[in-house]
């Protein structure tokens, strides 16, 4: 189960974000609306990726790359 979780501002890129995991690995994202600059990419619920402790949206490449190493 894979989950992005972003913030109303960030909706857009995590729609982006979810597209392009899906066509680089064919992994469906469920997107759950988030709060306070929260984003969270959390994969078979282990989080592999928090705008928390970066300071900064992940980059799609980052994302895909994580989800294949796993």
């Amino acid at each position: 189960h894979y989950v992005l979780r972003p913030p109303v501002d960030y909706a857009p890129k995590a729609v982006g974000l979810a597209d392009a995991v899906r066509a680089a690995t064919g992994i469906e994202c469920e997107l759950i609306k988030g709060d306070g600059g929260i984003f969270d990419v959390i994969a078979e619920g282990q989080k592999i990726y928090s705008k928390r402790d970066t300071g900064v949206f992940p980059e799609h490449d980052e994302i895909i790359a994580k989800l294949k190493s796993d």
